[in-house]
Formats: C-alpha cells, structure tokens, sequence
C-alpha cells in the first residue's frame, strides 16, 4: 500500500531545520505484514530526543530512515502466525522489541534483547526484513522497528503492545517512550524506598515523566532539576514538591537518595552525581554523545557508598510494565497529558527537531486526523 512518511534523507544538517530540511514527508511503498507481523495505522508520534539524534548526527544509522519511534495505533492487518490480537485494537510500539529467548531477555528489563538491539542497528525489523520501499523500489530502512512518523506502518508483534480503548492515541503514544524510560528509571531502577527523596535532573519527555511517576508513587520529596524556568514551572504543576536550576543546587547543597539523569549530557551527569547522596543511586537514563566525557571522584562514590547505574529503555520489559502505566493513567495517578506540549502535524517536523534541540518542549505529538 502507499503511504506517507517523513524520511531522513541526510544526517548532520546545520540548523534551522526547517531550513535544511534533512526529513522530507514522501509517498513511501508499504508491504503487507509478513509472518508474525503486524500492519497498524498510525494515529499519533511522539518527537523524541533518540530521533533528533539521528538527524544530527550523534547516532549514526543507515539512510535513508523512516524515523520515529514513540507511536500509537490500530491494528489494520495481521501476518500469518499472528493469533493473539484482534484489527481494530489500539496498541503502543515498543521501539526495542523483545525475543524472549536471548540471555539479554532473561535478565527482566536489566539488560536490552540482544537480537532486538542488532536489529535496531541494521534498521529492519526484528525477524531481520524491511517493509518499506520508495514508490521507486529504492531501499528504506525502519527506524528501532517502528517507523512511526507515518500513516501506516508494519511492525513486528513483539513491536507493539496492547492497550484498551479509552486510552487516547496522544497518550498511549507517549508511553510506548517518554513513561517506559523516565517511569522505569525510577520504578526498575531506582526503586526508592518508603521516605526516599528522588531527584530529576532534565526536564524533557522523559525527565517529566520520571516526574510524573515518582509523584504517583507517593514515597517521599520529588525533586525537579532543569535550566529553563518554563520546564520548572510544569514540573510544579506536576506535583513536584521543589524545584531548582543546577546552579542553586549546587549553592544549596541539595541532595536525594535517588536521583535521576535524564538529560543526556555530560554535564548534566556530574551535576546528578554530585547531588546523590551517601548511600544513595544515581541512574543515568539520558543518552549523550558517543564522545561525550564526565568527570567524577571515585572517591566519593567508594567513601559515601554511592552507585552509578545506567538505564536503557527505563530497564523496561513493555509487555509488562506498559499496563501497569496504562492502570495509573486511568486510575488517575499518572497524568500522561502533561508531558504532551504541543500537538503538531506530519508535514511540521522538521521544525518541531528544531524546537527539541532548543530545549524548548517537552513532548511535541503528531496527530494524524491533523494533516
């Protein structure tokens, strides 16, 4: 079938974006699912920072890409095999899919599925084929087996997860992402116990949403950490209980048992470190520069009884915890809408990759019935 989609012609473009233009939204050829693939229609896309991340460069990827990777659908269409969902249901990709197999996936979220990862990084799907052409028969690669900046898309069906009705597409999209990462960090991660203050430095998609679940936790303090007054403001507004700019912390000398990175820079990193306290976890869940650098005192972590863990996905397992989020939404304990900045359409892309590398929004979501 013909569809639409934003393609990543050319990593590394200067800025503006909207200027240089490295994703171009085309007709693109989408084939029908193969075995144990899915078909869906794409109803929302969250913009995400690993997507940027590809367009400037600092993840290299094969081109030309279909991006996007934090999405939400209907089931449209099912591959041979496929016999435990029904078309027509609503589902959250996960943009790290999981065999079930590998002694990765043994490890319960700790450690990413080893086949799941070597796919990402060929850009095909799980079983190891690519769906889409151009109208030309030229190759497209997927991007983290989801290419959700898209009406339609097929994925494998460990690609997507199941939710119910009510859960709005916007929602459900953000939490196939934003939740998964900055919820797990804490929940998988951290794990604070009763009384624990946790801490976030960096108040992007998954930094508020890190936010977001400590507060519905109810444990102890939640402490926000961002440069940009508006993002203090929303992490207020959330339920934080205080706030600061990196700079007062470190005036202040405020500390947190469990204190989360999610911004995804060297910097950032050390001001995490530096703000964990004595027999406290820092958990780094932001992904920086391949050659980005930190410098911390060993010291200080063997004489203070601190450690460092490193997060990817929020250590995730997406068919487990995926419901668990959904039930906090639709209990009311997770207001996912918060996180969502702005609503976008498909053809605004690449100036939504400049309003993220500003650091200007949280989550931009593209909606599809927009175009």
């Amino acid at each position: 079938m013909k569809i639409d989609a934003a393609v990543l012609v050319e990593s590394g473009r200067t800025r503006p974006y909207a200027e240089s233009e490295p994703l171009v939204v085309t007709a693109l050829e989408l084939d029908e699912p193969g075995p144990g693939e899915i078909g869906v229609r794409i109803e929302a896309a969250g913009v995400c920072h690993s997507d940027l991340s590809v367009v400037d460069g600092n993840r290299p990827r094969p081109l030309p890409m279909a991006l996007g990777h934090e999405a939400a659908g209907i089931v449209e269409s099912l591959g041979e095999g496929v016999d435990d969902i029904e078309i027509g249901t609503r589902v959250v990709m996960a943009f790290l899919p999981r065999c079930g197999e590998c002694a990765e996936c043994a490890t319960d979220g700790r450690l990413p599925c080893a086949p799941g990862s070597a796919a990402n990084n060929a850009g095909t799907l799980l079983g190891g084929d690519k769906r889409l052409h151009g109208t030309d028969d030229s190759e497209i690669f997927h991007h983290l087996g989801v290419s959700g900046f898209a009406t339609h898309v097929v994925v494998d069906r460990r690609s997507a997860v199941a939710v119910g009705a009510d859960v709005p597409p916007e929602v459900a999209a953000v939490l196939g992402c934003a939740v998964l990462t900055g919820g797990g960090a804490v929940i998988n991660a951290g794990k604070p116990s009763p009384g624990d203050t946790v801490m976030v430095v960096g108040l992007g998609g998954v930094g508020m949403a890190a936010v977001l679940t400590a507060v519905s936790l109810g444990t102890g303090d939640v402490i926000a950490v961002d440069s940009l007054p508006e993002k203090l403001a929303a992490a207020t507004a959330a339920g934080a209980s205080a706030v600061y700019t990196p700079a007062e912390l470190v005036d202040q000398g405020i500390t947190a048992a469990v204190v989360i990175e999610a911004a995804g820079n060297a910097r950032a990193f050390e001001t995490a470190v530096a703000a964990t306290a004595a027999g406290g976890i820092t958990v780094t869940v932001g992904l920086p520069a391949p050659d980005a650098r930190s410098s911390i005192s060993p010291l200080g972590l063997t004489a203070q009884a601190r450690t460092i863990v490193g997060s990817y996905l929020g250590s995730a397992v997406p068919s487990r915890d995926i419901p668990i989020y959904e039930q906090l939404w639709r209990e009311g304990k997770l207001p996912v809408e918060q996180l969502i900045s702005s609503r976008i359409a498909l053809r605004d892309i690449n100036a939504a990759m400049d309003s993220l590398a500003d650091g200007a929004a949280i989550r931009q979501v593209i909606v599809f019935d927009q175009e």
